[in-house]
């Protein structure tokens, strides 16, 4: 029987344990998170580990949910120690959740803790975190550099001031470089309810009064250079599916007015108005070089009930089974043939679309970098052991692994950085594997340079980091 969670951990033969000496130090490029750049800038220290560890976290609320424990205990207003207690409670009934693990890592990686926790240990588990919290290597940009994050993608909407971006920057403090990335979903989401209030923010933000479509665009071009003008490098957008219907330009005038007075639209017509912002979108991204991020396939807000008690990104998202790959194939398409398709990443979130995205990536290589267009990493529900596995098997048979850029932390939680270790042991068992099966040779120096690009080098490259 092997130790619990020891330096072996998910390293299942002498290859993979080789392979890892080579992941193991390698830094970390964060280029997809949902880290708080005001929480970085204030950088306080949190009071407790339910501060870092449980507040926002819908992973640890969904299992909560499920183990039967009241709501007041989970978003509510009980204690933080009440809080911290219950999720102490659930950890030995969490077998085979990437929970369980990413838990555990977390503690013996920042805190030093290698007992499992449960109700017998949550006293000196709760006690230890607290006094190491107060230290300046805990908080949050002492969390970031300790876990040698060389670079910090944000996700902010183009209406964002940037505030704390320039902030951090003027200061010249921070060893990682705190970027921002944009996510435009709002200026996508016609038919939301908020869409004509929205409109007003983003040209407050430009400068422009938004009263017709080529108003938006000119209102988005003038964000796009400024996230630019801070260094942003990424660029994000979320469908439920892919959308794509063409349209003319007066028929997308058409689409916007309704949107922007609150009008009712059809689907066609938000998928039309979709589609020209998108394609419009694209474009711009192609001449700043950033990479656009496209998530397919989540159901959000599922339980209206607690939609209106607690707002989005709660715990009550689930997988889609209608990613549109027709559409998506006709969007990447449409920028492909005017030549305006960006560096991209395809994540899915139904693992049925592994082999969807995976051979559409192949149709839109060209050598302006390798692997062009990618199939992102296990995403959301899926970044797990089985999920990641897979991931990287489809990628590996329907493309060229080997220039993966990697793990995503997607995380709001400033202790998710063992996240990426957690990844590469996943990588390095797999190709071990191979190796010991005879599947490739045991070259070592083409095994080091593929394990350290899949866990760093791939991405910085992609992205164009400069550090």
């Amino acid at each position: 029987m092997k130790p619990f969670m020891d330096s072996d951990f998910m390293l299942e033969n002498e290859t993979a344990k080789e392979l890892f000496k080579y992941a193991r130090d390698m830094p970390i490029f964060d280029w997809h998170c949902h880290l708080s750049p005001k929480e970085i800038w204030e950088n306080k220290n949190y009071d407790n580990i339910t501060q870092v560890w449980l507040g926002g976290d819908h992973y640890k609320w969904r299992a909560l949910r499920s183990l039967g424990f009241p709501e007041e205990k989970i978003t509510g207003n009980a204690s933080d120690r009440e809080k911290f207690d219950v999720w102490a409670a659930a950890m030995p009934y969490l077998i085979g959740n990437p929970l369980y693990h990413w838990t555990h890592l977390e503690l013996q990686r920042y805190f030093g803790i290698q007992e499992p926790l449960d109700t017998t240990t949550a006293d000196a588990v709760w006690d230890k975190t607290k006094d190491l919290l107060a230290k300046p290597e805990f908080s949050p940009r002492g969390l970031i550099e300790q876990s040698n994050v060389v670079a910090v993608c944000t996700t902010d909407d183009p209406a964002d001031s940037l505030e704390y971006h320039q902030k951090i920057r003027d200061e010249g403090k921070m060893k990682t470089k705190i970027i921002p990335a944009m996510r435009p979903d709002k200026a996508l989401r016609i038919a939301a309810p908020g869409y004509p209030d929205y409109l007003k923010k983003l040209g407050t933000a430009a400068d422009i009064n938004i009263s017709s479509f080529a108003d938006l665009t000119k209102a988005l071009q003038k964000r796009i250079d400024f996230f630019a003008q801070m260094g942003c490098v990424a660029c994000d957008h979320a469908f439920e599916k892919a959308p794509f219907c063409s349209a003319s330009a007066s028929e997308v005038e058409t689409i916007f007015q309704k949107g922007r007075t609150g009008k009712p639209l059809t689907d066609k017509e938000i998928m039309a108005y979709e589609t020209a912002l998108m394609l419009f979108l694209s474009a711009e991204y192609q001449k700043h070089n950033w990479v656009m991020e496209i998530h397919i396939g989540a159901i959000r807000d599922n339980n209206r009930a607690m939609f209106d008690r607690l707002g989005p990104d709660t715990g009550y998202d689930s997988v889609g089974d209608d990613c549109n790959a027709k559409a998506l194939a006709r969007l990447l398409n449409a920028m492909d043939a005017n030549r305006t398709l960006p560096k991209t990443i395809l994540f899915n979130l139904n693992p049925k679309d592994n082999y969807v995205f995976g051979t559409l990536m192949g149709c839109f290589q060209s050598a302006e970098a390798a692997s062009k267009v990618q199939l992102g990493a296990a995403w959301w529900f899926l970044d797990h052991e089985f999920g990641m596995t897979e991931q990287l098997k489809t990628f590996a048979v329907t493309g060229v692994l080997s220039k993966f850029v990697g793990m995503v932390t997607d995380s709001r939680s400033f202790l998710s950085y063992p996240r990426h270790e957690y990844f590469r042991r996943i990588l390095c068992n797999l190709l071990g594997t191979w190796v010991e099966q005879g599947k490739y040779p045991k070259n070592d120096a083409y095994l080091k340079e593929i394990v350290q690009g899949i866990s760093y080098d791939n991405a910085a490259k992609f992205f164009s980091l400069k550090v």
